[in-house]
């Protein structure tokens, strides 16, 4: 499944006008990352890609598609997308095990085969023996693989990432990274990655998108061609990526400095 955004605006209904004119297509299969300054209509950009946005709130212009089709055209299940938020998002008063087939219950499969599905992702990210554990009894970092595999366990095509790692120390944040990339390359699907480290999306992506300050719009877009498979770890220190880094910084630069208050403004 792909991704079209063609001239896409987004206006806040209380004066804020979030994004301007955003034109971008993310091929089936293709991995994108999105970075920019905060503030700058990233995670709103995933949201009208959801449809999660209220009408009564703000006003959407232009088209975006999801596999050729308004994603408001489409039942949740029909548009086959999954979410993986900022934090972890699981239920507290369900176990991981239980967790990872809410996706799977909601969709009818079958209990057996929900079982059984789950325990071969939990087996993947490394949870196994951990299954009937509550969400607060195991570290952020085993959290947040839970609900990526609970995301992985209904099979979408898209997968929307708002900041996924954001939350976790350097140490998990890579070793994430590194599941991530096997689990993608293993099952190649459609992802739109928000992050605010550049650093990561080098890392992941096969094309990075730089966003401006608000409203956001596409300043720059780069290829990312360093080959796969990639080494979350060793990858940073080779010279190809300090060059990517530094270019993309170099567009990034002017986006954060023009948020920052001018010297002596309170």
């Amino acid at each position: 499944m792909s991704i079209a955004l063609e001239h896409v605006g987004i206006r806040f209904r209380a004066g804020v006008e979030a994004l301007r004119d955003v034109t971008l297509d993310v091929g089936r299969g293709e991995f994108v990352a999105v970075v920019g300054p905060s503030g700058c209509g990233k995670s709103t950009l995933l949201s009208a890609i959801a449809n999660l946005l209220d009408p009564a709130e703000c006003e959407v212009v232009g088209r975006i598609l999801v596999d050729g089709s308004a994603p408001g055209t489409k039942s949740r299940r029909e548009l086959n997308l999954g979410y993986v938020f900022q934090r972890d998002a699981l239920l507290p008063w369900q176990t991981i095990d239980q967790n990872v087939q809410l996706g799977l219950a909601i969709r009818d499969v079958d209990p057996r085969e929900r079982r059984e599905r789950s325990r071969a992702l939990l087996e993947m990210a490394g949870l196994t023996g951990f299954d009937r554990y509550y969400p607060h009894q195991v570290s952020g970092g085993m959290r947040q693989r839970a609900a990526l595999v609970r995301t992985l366990a209904y099979d979408p095509q898209v997968i929307l990432m708002d900041e996924p790692f954001g939350a976790l120390d350097a140490q998990n944040r890579m070793l994430l990274q590194s599941e991530l990339l096997r689990i993608w390359q293993a099952s190649p699907r459609t992802i739109l990655f928000v992050t605010h480290d550049l650093a990561e999306a080098i890392v992941l992506a096969q094309r990075v998108v730089v966003l401006s300050r608000r409203p956001g719009a596409v300043k720059a877009v780069y290829d990312i061609a360093l080959p796969y498979p990639r080494d979350a770890f060793a990858l940073r220190g080779s010279a190809e990526f300090g060059r990517l880094e530094t270019t993309i910084w170099q567009a990034l630069r002017d986006e954060f400095r023009a948020t920052l208050p001018e010297p002596g403004v309170a």
